[in-house]
């Protein structure tokens, strides 16, 4: 295998696992995740103070907060990962990291989809 497939491999595992990633936290922040009512909950107040009034609104917003919520607390351990390592960029192992504590995050979502809950 030269450099340039094994380039090619590299890239094809990182967006692999981004999308993993991304699908994970975005199931998290569906309406049927446990963490979605006390989200909602607490944004229900700072929602009045931006004259947002239409609860169709404030539950995409919640919605879309849970989701970044769980991607920026999943990237915490692949990030400090990358700090201890001196990476200068995100590698498969890292990513890796980051998917599998967005997974570990959105497990009781994930169970409760599985009627395991």
């Amino acid at each position: 295998m030269n450099e340039t497939d094994a380039e090619r491999q590299d890239l094809l595992q990182r967006d692999v696992l981004l999308v993993v990633t991304a699908m994970l936290s975005l199931l998290n922040g569906m309406h049927f995740s446990p963490f979605f009512d006390p989200a909602f909950i607490l944004l229900r107040p700072f929602a009045a103070g931006f004259f947002i009034t239409s609860p169709l609104v404030l539950l995409y917003i919640t919605s879309l907060f849970v989701s970044l919520a769980t991607l920026v607390l999943g990237g915490i351990p692949a990030a400090l990962y990358e700090r201890l390592r001196g990476l200068p960029r995100s590698t498969p192992g890292s990513l890796g990291i980051w998917a599998g504590t967005v997974a570990l995050l959105a497990s009781p979502t994930l169970l409760g989809l599985g009627g395991l809950r």
